[in-house]
């Protein structure tokens, strides 16, 4: 309910969690905020939905129709309010199992008889025994383990579903371009070439207008509702970083579009005045993106505290590339001082990665990274190291000792790491919802 940007993910009166489908602009984010996998895009309707405890019926009195359907009565509800209740009664003389309780949500779904490694999908075992109920999907992501640790064996399951793909990917860039070229643009400002208002001016700021428009084009695009995006900023949940990183990003491109006013009527003085607020802003643009992944409670690679840090020198380094890459076009100032920020900046990342990767791990995250690093992603995430970060670093040092093919060795580091970024960024999202969660 936290991270849905229009409060189509709602708490009735009663209790029950339910969807208002006419609210709901498909943006996936409570998926990847459920620690269950148990919320899924309806294929009807283009919205989220789940169980809704068939609140219908409850609220006229009635049981959900599951439990009306059993006819063992295996399916039980508890009422808290009701001393008499039979199920209560269950749960207060016997300790029942809980999926996932670590996550903080207060479970209130119960499973007697159960052992509690069998609730775990990380500890259950796929095997084609030939039994009756063994009809399983090929491409279930059950990591590799050893065999004593599994406790459970999968009878039934269904395809794991990923949320978000390639949109998201490639938003994470060009947001970061559009942030990191105007850190460097306030930079120029305050080292003292406002006067050329041209290029520290239009240039820079016609770049990040360009690409925040692609950024906004991509979030829309990856809507299963794009026609109601409108509903997030007419009546959004302020709790949502979804909510709260559109009106970073509104905000931000107003201040580009004083930006680039400042530079068509040539006011080195504007954009002294610009400078800072800018380069916050630009900050803010490409670091919200970290609460907004800290609020998909299911994706647990993604609660890092690295990631904050992380997307704030991936955005340095993508301006600086992207800075440099123009340079051959129109002779950009203080190259060689940009080089040496955006070799920094990709160190950087560099050493937030070998965290990232070798640091101690809960058993979702070790498998998360597993699956980026040696898995499905791991040609993804090789190339974000080697094409993004490694030849980039070699590229740029080559360019501070050779003057004469400076630019274009700037050229090709600047375009491999933007490209290399990309595949990073994709691999790290595909990693993040690699993980089963039942």
């Amino acid at each position: 309910m936290d991270i849905c940007p229009t409060s189509a993910l709602f708490r009735a009166p009663n209790g029950v969690v339910d969807f208002d489908d006419n609210s709901c602009i498909g943006c996936k984010g409570c998926m990847n905020a459920c620690p269950y996998d148990a919320i899924y895009i309806n294929p009807e309707t283009n919205t989220a939905n789940k169980c809704n405890f068939c609140n219908h019926r409850v609220e006229v009195g009635l049981e959900p129709s599951c439990v009306v359907v059993c006819p063992t009565h295996s399916i039980k509800v508890v009422d808290f309010d009701d001393a008499d209740n039979e199920a209560l009664g269950i749960l207060r003389r016997e300790h029942l199992a809980v999926r996932s309780p670590e996550q903080g949500t207060a479970p209130k779904v119960y499973y007697r008889g159960a052992d509690e490694a069998s609730l775990d999908p990380l500890r259950t075992a796929i095997r084609g025994d030939g039994l009756i109920w063994a009809d399983v999907t090929p491409d279930h992501p059950t990591p590799p383990t050893d065999e004593a640790d599994l406790i459970a064996r999968t009878t039934y399951t269904t395809a794991h579903i990923t949320t978000w793909k390639a949109k998201v990917s490639g938003y994470l860039v060009t947001k970061a371009i559009a942030a990191g070229i105007m850190f460097f643009a306030s930079l120029m400002v305050l080292l003292g070439h406002a006067d050329q208002t041209a290029k520290v001016g239009f240039v820079p700021g016609l770049l990040g207008a360009l690409f925040l428009l692609v950024t906004g084009i991509l979030l829309v695009a990856d809507l299963k509702k794009p026609t109601r995006f409108h509903l997030v900023l007419t009546r959004g949940n302020t709790s949502s970083w979804l909510v709260r990183g559109a009106y970073i990003l509104g905000i931000y491109a107003v201040s580009l579009g004083g930006w680039l006013l400042a530079a068509l009527i040539e006011s080195s003085q504007i954009l002294s005045v610009l400078a800072v607020p800018v380069a916050v802003l630009a900050a803010c643009t490409a670091g919200y993106t970290a609460f907004l992944f800290g609020q998909c409670e299911g994706r647990d690679l993604w609660q890092s505290r690295i990631l904050l840090p992380m997307l704030l020198v991936q955005a340095v380094a993508a301006g600086g590339s992207v800075w440099l890459i123009s340079d051959v076009l129109v002779g950009m100032p203080e190259p060689t001082v940009v080089r040496w920020i955006t070799i920094g900046a990709l160190t950087a990342s560099g050493i937030l990665v070998l965290l990232e990767v070798f640091g101690d791990h809960s058993p979702h995250v070790a498998m998360a990274v597993r699956s980026m690093t040696r898995g499905d992603q791991r040609k993804l995430f090789l190339t974000g190291v080697l094409g993004g970060l490694i030849l980039p670093i070699i590229l740029l040092a080559g360019s501070l000792l050779f003057d004469s093919a400076a630019t274009t060795l700037s050229f090709v580091a600047g375009a491999s790491a933007l490209v290399g970024m990309w595949s990073y960024e994709h691999s790290y999202v595909l990693a993040g919802q690699s993980v089963p969660l039942s």
